[in-house]
């Protein structure tokens, strides 16, 4: 699904770099933070000009102020100067903060280590990317069978000599002699497609551009494969509209990338996303039309019959339909009068759908995922926003409910229709990263590998508790903090957040194998809250739509009631308590801080939608209209502005300390958003609190993809909301 393009939430939540200390003795412990949204640490004495426009649109009726419209193109010479004025005058602020080396110090440790990813087996052949305590980024390794040797295949940190050069999506061909790999530049999604023999080490001259969303499917035979191609951007091809001008195509190896049969044709509307999935058999061919995430559209095609057009399978119908190949057969986990998912079969030969099959039907527990292994279905289900995994027949019987720690998370799970063994990520709160191994004949699980850093978790608690929102609505929320922290209302008080695009919040790591380690936060005794807010999916797609298009104002008020929740139970106050998010979850925070800015002390709002109004005619900004609505749209439009962070600023309101983080090479959410909403704050807030813009160079809308930019990134972050609600 498209969404983790987006929601980048995994284990980057604060991966924003830059400037930064470094490792040295700690520092001074500093003193407690003043009142709430009173000035607390060093804020610029002034801050970089931003000149105010008498910029007004009228929209269905209403006069809608833009004053910093010249803040939208990034090309101009005067957005260039006051970026670096910004980021100057921020990096003068954190780079003078207390306990900074203290905080760098023990990030560093706790991001540089050893930790092996998932691995992938293909015809005996396992592929597996592995992080390592002295390099920057993440390698990728193959061997030949389990007790093989392992070897390097692709080793990104060559790549660049500034590290600006990553790795993307990877697959393996099914008979494990190919590799297809992405090459992003910049850190951000826009990507080149390659191939790699596995055996030499050598790249296939073939090199397909346009592969920001590739999604490569492999044929069975190992010849070829099918991805989706994306124009580069022209006066034909806006960066709004590009979506729309996606092709399904297959490439041949050895082929010329230019003339790649297009398989289905560009859409032409750009709220959509267009990938496909090839049975293992080779012979039917699906592609899937996703709009935003709640409807797709399915199609199928024989590819045996050279002039066999598209047959119609599911289509117009509002709901998901995510489709796993499995044999000759096809799998498709759907929301289709089941809220909380079910598990149909189809045969190919005959897919009209008054002959699909149910084979796992809607229960208590959340369909998050399936996988097909060994010619059994792993599904993976969320209770109480917590995994479990189970092992099905490929009638959907039972085999195995597999043992798994309980209050953690399942991710990456992978396996293949001829091999006997699936392969999972388990993490939890209080657990470091493990990588399990399951067998699907007896259901047995061992450990394969984990993460291995200097962590005591036995020392970290967490626990689950509910409250109400606003309207009543029941929400779950996790507490994670040291053992025997004290309901004394003095706890420095991290609520993060992210409510929408189906995408659940879940126990995450405190020192995963990818990303965060939260666990310095922890240490430093600060809390760490994590509600599960409408706009997820962690009670199903009735969960997921309480909180979209218009009634996404259930996400804000489920925050809100979170924040006032921890303050109502002491276990921390307004002048404790920091509110952060990325992404969408930067839209969140965001929201909260203007709705209700006295509830907060500090704000650090990462790689945000601000700008609800003109959103959609940036960057990815359409595909987003499913969940958000348009301001083209009349009511969608009233939604969207009653909530604008940028437009529901007031001038002479005391708003707390904001961190914006921003980066300058994302191309999902464009950095207008930060900059226009920066410059607005400064202009409007009367607290004297800091306002600092961030910028990461050869960042993406996931960060930089180094290490040491992530170690920089949360050392200013820490140090920043140390200064502000520390004890």
């Amino acid at each position: 699904m498209r969404a983790l393009l987006w929601v980048s939430i995994g284990m980057t939540l604060l991966a924003c770099g830059g400037g930064g200390g470094t490792a040295a003795s700690p520092a001074a412990e500093p003193a407690g933070p003043p009142a709430a949204n009173q000035p607390s640490g060093p804020a610029p004495a002034a801050y970089p000009a931003s000149r105010r426009e008498e910029v007004v649109d009228q929209i269905h009726g209403v006069a809608v102020a833009d004053p910093y419209r010249w803040l939208e193109d990034a090309s101009r010479p005067e957005v260039q100067a006051w970026m670096k004025t910004q980021h100057d005058a921020a990096r003068a602020a954190l780079d003078h903060l207390p306990r900074r080396d203290q905080i760098a110090a023990r990030l560093a440790e706790l991001s540089y280590f050893d930790a092996p990813g998932v691995p992938i087996r293909r015809k005996g052949r396992l592929f597996w990317r592995r992080k390592h305590k002295d390099r920057e980024k993440a390698v990728l390794y193959w061997k030949q069978g389990d007790k093989g040797t392992d070897k390097q295949l692709l080793d990104p940190n060559t790549w660049s000599a500034d590290g600006s050069s990553t790795l993307g999506e990877w697959e393996p061909s099914p008979d494990g002699r190919h590799v297809a790999f992405q090459r992003k530049v910049n850190n951000s999604e826009e990507a080149v497609l390659h191939i790699i023999d596995v055996s030499s080490g050598r790249e296939l001259p073939d090199t397909i551009p346009g592969a920001k969303y590739a999604d490569v499917k492999w044929t069975p035979d190992g010849k070829g494969f099918y991805y989706t191609w994306v124009p580069p951007v022209s006066d034909k091809v806006p960066v709004a509209d590009r979506p729309g001008f996606a092709e399904l195509r297959y490439h041949r190896l050895g082929g010329d990338p230019t003339a790649d049969e297009v398989a289905y044709p560009a859409t032409g509307n750009p709220q959509s996303f267009l990938s496909g999935e090839v049975t293992d058999d080779g012979r039917w061919l699906v592609a899937s039309v996703q709009h935003g995430w709640n409807s797709t559209d399915l199609y199928l095609k024989d590819r045996t019959r050279k002039r066999a057009g598209w047959q119609p399978i599911a289509v117009g119908v509002k709901a998901v339909f995510e489709v796993v190949a499995g044999g000759p057969r096809l799998y498709v986990r759907t929301n289709e009068s089941a809220p909380r998912f079910r598990i149909m079969a189809i045969d190919p030969r005959k897919p009209a759908r008054s002959a699909w099959k149910e084979i796992v039907p809607e229960s208590e527990g959340t369909i998050e995922g399936m996988e097909v292994a060994g010619g059994h279905l792993v599904v993976s289900y969320l209770r109480d926003a917590a995994s479990t995994v189970q092992v099905r027949r490929k009638d959907g019987a039972l085999a195995h409910e597999l043992a798994i720690p309980p209050l953690g998370r399942v991710s990456d799970v992978s396996g293949s229709f001829d091999d006997g063994s699936v392969y999972f990520q388990y993490s939890s709160f209080t657990e470091r990263a493990i990588v399990f191994k399951a067998s699907i004949a007896r259901g047995s699980v061992e450990e394969w590998a984990r993460a291995v850093l200097p962590l005591d978790a036995s020392q970290i608690q967490a626990e689950q508790v509910r409250y109400r929102s606003k309207d009543g609505t029941e929400i779950t929320m996790f507490l994670v903090h040291k053992k025997g922290a004290a309901r004394n209302g003095a706890n420095p008080t991290i609520l993060y957040g992210y409510g929408g695009f189906s995408q659940p919040m879940l126990p995450t790591p405190v020192a995963g194998s990818w990303g965060w380690p939260w666990a310095v936060w922890i240490e430093m005794g600060g809390m760490l809250a994590i509600p599960n807010l409408r706009g997820g999916n962690e009670l199903g797609e009735a969960w997921h739509e309480a909180g979209m298009l218009l009634v996404k104002q259930n996400v804000f008020d489920d925050y809100i009631a979170a924040a006032r929740y921890l303050i109502e139970q002491k276990w921390t106050s307004t002048a404790h308590l920091a509110a952060m998010g990325r992404s969408n979850g930067g839209l969140l925070v965001g929201a909260a801080m203007t709705q209700a800015p006295e509830l907060f002390q500090a704000i650090v709002c990462g790689v945000p939608l601000l700008d609800m109004v003109r959103y959609h005619l940036f960057g990815s900004g359409k595909t987003w209209i499913p969940e958000y609505g348009s301001a083209e749209d009349a009511r969608q439009f009233q939604a969207l502005y009653a909530y604008s962070p940028y437009h529901r600023l007031r001038q002479g309101t005391a708003y707390p300390a904001v961190l914006l983080l921003s980066a300058d090479s994302d191309d999902l959410v464009d950095p207008l958003h930060a900059r226009k909403f920066t410059a607005a704050l400064q202009h409007d807030s009367t607290s004297g609190a800091p306002v600092l813009l961030r910028i990461e160079r050869h960042a993406g809308h996931g960060g930089a993809d180094l290490v040491k930019q992530t170690v920089e990134g949360g050392t200013d972050t820490f140090a920043f909301l140390w200064q502000q609600i520390g004890s």
